[in-house]
């Protein structure tokens, strides 16, 4: 039987997705330990359970009005009593229902993504590409990423629907590509040479 997305660990990306909090800031509250047993390290990546995520969201939010103390044992209390509809830690209660939804939905979201993105090694050596096509995903994200509206990529691809571009660009960030990032074509890299005049005996001979 196939994993469900909910009943795994996830990645600091995948978590990132799910929540809206910037991986920045995951790394961040990780590091700071306000999620305790539910954020783990495993051969230097970090993963952060299912229960974690609401917690996550929590730190997150009351960062700007909570101290570091505060908030840890908010998401203590949370992570103790899961099914709770409030965090509360002495005289502070925060509704925790609509983080919750917020959560579920980023779920179901990113188990779309991943239904309707596809990574076989006969199709461009493996790279992770919308189901029924060639197209990779991160190049959808990347144009999206770069300035280019849903109009411009389905005038570039016609063939793709607007769920599957919103598909490719969520499935990019929750799993970034592997390796150097690849460089940009050649005539993104050069510089024009800039001259006011030019010295005819410096030009080559012509053949």
């Amino acid at each position: 039987m196939a994993t469900s997305i909910a009943d795994r660990a996830m990645s600091a990306n995948e978590a990132a997705c799910v929540t809206g909090v910037p991986l920045k800031q995951v790394h961040r509250i990780i590091d700071s330990g306000l999620l305790g047993a539910a954020a783990k390290s495993r051969k230097g990546s970090r993963f952060v359970l299912y229960d974690g995520l609401v917690g996550l969201k929590l730190a997150h939010e009351t960062t700007d009005t909570l101290t570091l103390d505060g908030r840890r044992r908010l998401v203590r209390y949370l992570l103790e009593n899961p099914k709770a509809g409030a965090a509360r830690e002495n005289n502070v209660s925060v509704d925790v229902r609509p983080m919750k939804g917020q959560v579920r939905r980023g779920l179901s979201r990113l188990a779309r993504a991943r239904k309707m993105i596809a990574a076989d090694e006969a199709v461009l050596s493996g790279a992770a590409c919308i189901k029924g096509t060639r197209i990779p995903a991160h190049d959808i994200a990347e144009m999206l990423a770069n300035g280019d509206g849903v109009d411009a990529v389905r005038a570039a691809y016609p063939s793709l629907a607007e769920a599957q571009i919103e598909a490719a660009a969520l499935y990019a960030r929750a799993y970034p590509r592997r390796g150097r990032p690849r460089r940009g074509p050649f005539w993104r890299s050069r510089k024009p040479i800039i001259s006011s005049e030019v010295d005819l005996r410096e030009l080559p001979p012509s053949r």
